[in-house]
């Protein structure tokens, strides 16, 4: 990980710094706007269905788009958010920065998470145009420097409890999806037409992303398979599994995570198998 992106038990603001390693700082066409996808949430743990979001976005904004995708970030919530099922920020931070180590593009902001306070969608959309576009002062192109469109990267349901009264508060929504946008991933179960029906306004800074290969992985589905004492190992990367047996994550009585030689995966598994698994150790 690097030490931009993990949070120290002790890590605070003071320490941060906004981790721009991976951004690209240059586009070759002078026709297409730089676009930097943000997908906020608690990411407790992270699925591969989140990484498979950045990629099918990245395809979508390059055939139906003007776009050009320069950079993405993961940025999880704060512990103030009291979610269940939510762990504490370091070890969701620290899961997240272990699953993209080996992108080009993709990175996780600690920033966020390293509140106290739990902060809107709207402020952490504001920090990223901030960094990248204030600071960094965009991206160059031919044509000369161009600011970067910042843009939420969200699945279905998410956009759904937008539509839901009570949910968001409306002057959120309408900041949000004016000033910035949101790319959507279709997700099984969710009615995208009847999320979208309340939001007609801004549909022009709406893109729905399709999946073409259905993929229903979440985060709560893995918190029940470690309670339950089942296998999650190819439904989150493997880094991930590695960190959720050695910290006893997602396991409320212990019994995932015990073993008899203390690594989580017992005598001759590997981390997260099954145990109905066989064993390699000889007979």
């Amino acid at each position: 990980m690097a030490a931009a992106d993990h949070i120290a038990g002790d890590m605070t603001l003071a320490d941060y710094t906004f981790p721009h390693g991976r951004l690209r700082r240059r586009i070759t066409s002078p026709d297409r706007t730089p676009l930097v996808l943000i997908a906020c949430g608690s990411f407790s743990p992270i699925t591969f269905l989140h990484l498979r979001m950045f990629e099918m976005a990245a395809d979508y904004a390059r055939f139906n788009t003007e776009f050009e995708v320069v950079g993405a970030y993961l940025s999880c919530v704060g512990d103030a958010y009291k979610k269940t099922g939510l762990v504490k920020a370091e070890h969701r931070v620290n899961m997240c920065s272990l699953a993209v180590a080996q992108s080009s593009w993709l990175s996780v902001d600690p920033w966020e998470a390293l509140h106290e306070e739990y902060l809107e969608t709207a402020k952490v959309l504001d920090h990223f145009h901030q960094e990248i576009n204030v600071e960094m002062g965009g991206v160059e192109t031919p044509a000369g420097r161009k600011q970067c469109k910042i843009a939420l990267l969200a699945g279905a349901d998410l956009i759904q409890t937008m539509s839901t009264p009570g949910v968001w508060d409306p002057k959120d929504i309408d900041y949000i999806l004016k000033n910035f946008g949101a790319f959507i991933v279709e997700r099984t179960g969710t009615d995208i037409d009847e999320a979208l029906s309340t939001l007609q306004p801004y549909t022009p800074n709406i893109f729905v992303i399709q999946q073409l290969v259905q993929n229903d992985i979440s985060s709560t589905k893995i918190r029940l398979f470690r309670r339950r004492d089942m296998s999650i190992r190819y439904l989150v990367p493997e880094p991930v599994v590695n960190y959720i047996e050695e910290n006893n994550l997602y396991d409320e009585d212990g019994a995932a995570s015990t073993s008899s030689d203390g690594k989580g995966g017992g005598k001759g598994r590997a981390p997260g198998e099954s145990k109905g698994a066989p064993s390699n150790l000889p007979g």
